[in-house]
Parts: C-alpha cells; structure tokens; sequence
C-alpha cells in the first residue's frame, strides 16, 4: 500500500486479514495511523514526502530486507524501469533488488525491469489526497523466491470510500 495520506480505508483490514505482514511506501501522514496497521499486523513502511518529523521519527526513508528469499527494497519516490529518480538508480544499479516497490505517484503500476532484473511495484495510492480516481492496493504471496498470486484491489473512487 501507498500514499494513505492520513486517510484508512477500513476495509484494508479485510483484504489483508490473511497476510503476513503489510508493506506501506510512504506519505502515511500520521503516526496514528502507523500505529493503527502495527497493531493489526508486521508493518514495513518507510516516509514519504508529505511525512512530518512524527512520522520520519518512527519510519526509515528505505527498507532493503530478504522475504522468503527475494531481496526486498521499498522507497518512497523511486521513479519507473527506465526513469528511475538519480538516487535510486545509483541503488538498483549498484545493487539491484528482486523486489523494488515506491510510491509517490499515485499510479498503480507493476512492470519487469530487464535491465536489473527485477520487479517493479507501485500500488497506486489508498488515501483520499490526490490526482488518482481509484484507491488501490496491491496484495502478493512471496513463496521461495518468487512472487506469487499478485491480485490489484480497488477499494472504491476516492471521496466515496466503502467503508462510510
């Protein structure tokens, strides 16, 4: 998930009852939300850039972490295979993960990066701050190295959340 922006749409804890944990990339927008997903499951979340010092003191600015066996890098404000930001693509060359998932542009989007070998994931955003029309996530088994059953959930147009 990405890009909450202060806002849980509480049907989230339905579509991720049966995970493991949840992976947030950024502009959460308050602690308490934080807290919120913590409570309910594992959370691996890193700021964004509408993330205040309350947030930024709880959450890195990126995660790099092995799950069942894919190297796993999680940033905010990443860019897209071929258009990578300059930061992250000194990273993903140097040291390219299996798994490399941002946020930032509301655009839900995953895409093979063939140049290194990876998987790109952005779930769009799940907040009601923004340009996008739908509130998205994306939810995904990793199994032996793979990632597996990969499933988009809209969770309705922003300004007419399901959970009103």
């Amino acid at each position: 998930m990405s890009d909450t922006h202060s806002h849980l749409d509480e049907t989230i804890f339905k579509h991720f009852k049966d995970c493991d944990e949840i992976w947030h990339a950024g502009d959460v927008g308050k602690a308490e939300l934080i807290e919120k997903l913590s409570a309910f499951k594992p959370l691996k979340a890193v700021y964004g850039n509408i993330d205040d010092r309350s947030v930024r003191n709880i959450l890195p600015l990126d995660l790099r972490f092995d799950c069942e066996g894919v190297d796993v890098f999680i940033t905010h404000i990443g860019g897209y295979p071929g258009r990578y930001n300059r930061r992250v693509s000194k990273i993903l060359k140097e040291n390219p993960p299996g798994l490399f998932i941002c946020g930032h542009s509301h655009i839900l989007k995953v895409l093979p990066d063939h140049k290194h070998q990876l998987l790109h994931m952005n779930p769009g955003a799940c907040g009601e701050s923004g340009f996008h029309r739908m509130k998205t996530l994306l939810r995904f088994d990793v199994e032996a190295g793979k990632i597996k059953n990969l499933e988009v959930i809209e969770l309705g147009l922003r300004g007419r959340s399901k959970s009103r």
